[in-house]
């Protein structure tokens, strides 16, 4: 409650934009399903806004991400 909404919407952004990078050396991007996933846990565990977790899966915010940054690979089928 005491971080501002907007650090809230960009926090969410940045660790799913981080997960699913496919342009890091170090490792290739996660799937759509495991990186929604994290970030389940993450709200499980309070890291996460869990109502604007609850929007981004809802309106499927992720998946007009997807779409343009994600190689077809990433984009699997989600439970």
């Amino acid at each position: 409650d005491e971080i501002s909404l907007q650090s809230r919407i960009m926090a969410l952004a940045d660790i799913f934009e981080a997960l699913t990078a496919k342009d890091r050396p170090y490792r290739k991007g996660k799937t759509l399903s495991e990186a929604l996933s994290i970030l389940s846990i993450m709200v499980k565990d309070g890291h996460i806004d869990a109502d604007l977790f609850d929007l981004f899966i809802r309106e499927k915010i992720y998946l007009d991400y997807a779409r343009i940054e994600l190689s077809p690979q990433q984009i699997d089928k989600l439970d």
